[in-house]
């Protein structure tokens, strides 16, 4: 027999994003499932970690807020592609593709990360990587947070080292430190005005707090291949 990798939300569905990415429209399809998987947890051992291709939300532990981002450019710093942390569960612009760090060999899908490996996340809706760099951020004068390039245009600015327990189970909470700057994804309770009111400010914050905890929630989960019989 052959068993191939499946996804937590089943064969049918990915077969139906991919027709969907065909016609140019993924994001809607991502919206879709995401709307069917929010909330649930799977007991099955197989989809309780966050593999290689794994399509997430990333939940700010301390105030539930999901890291989003957006086409609204920092209007001081970089001027880069904005990143923030919204209340919203739904909104498709906080999902993220986790990839393997800039520089290193291709993951396999579904492939768990752990402890210690170094990251990418590529944001869904419009294709750049989290990344982080020597600005000031907005609202807290820490270090600014941006989503930047995308696709082939990537660099070491776009890597990020994974805190964990030992795997990165869903639902656990996990630490990232940007690999150029030692810096944390942080978020707190300031608050930007508009055009973006209400959303808390994410940036880079130098020493482990619980304002820098995260945990993955909603998304769609890929378990690993199984070997053939």
């Amino acid at each position: 027999a052959e068993y191939m990798g499946t996804t937590f939300v089943s064969r049918r569905v990915d077969r139906f994003m991919r027709l969907l990415a065909l016609a140019g429209i993924a994001v809607l399809a991502l919206a879709i499932v995401v709307q069917s998987v929010a909330g649930a947890r799977n007991d099955d051992d197989e989809f309780q970690y966050v593999t290689c291709g794994s399509v997430i939300k990333l939940a700010h532990a301390s105030t539930n807020y999901r890291l989003h981002s957006h086409e609204i450019p920092y209007g001081s710093g970089s001027g880069q592609q904005s990143v923030t942390a919204m209340n919203a569960v739904d909104d498709v612009n906080s999902l993220w593709t986790v990839k393997e760090g800039f520089g290193l060999p291709a993951c396999v899908r579904g492939t768990p990360f752990k402890s210690g490996d170094v990251i990418r996340l590529a944001h869904v809706a419009t294709k750049r990587y989290l990344h982080s760099h020597l600005h000031a951020s907005p609202l807290s004068n820490n270090q600014e947070v941006s989503a930047y390039g995308g696709g082939a245009q990537s660099d070491t600015g776009d890597n990020w080292l994974l805190e964990a327990k030992g795997q990165w189970v869903r639902g656990e909470q996990v630490r990232l430190i940007h690999k150029d700057t030692a810096k944390y994804l942080h978020s707190h309770r300031k608050a930007y005005q508009n055009p973006i009111p209400g959303q808390h400010e994410v940036c880079g914050f130098p020493s482990p707090t619980k304002e820098n905890l995260w945990q993955a929630e909603e998304g769609i989960y890929f378990s690993p291949q199984r070997p053939r019989d």
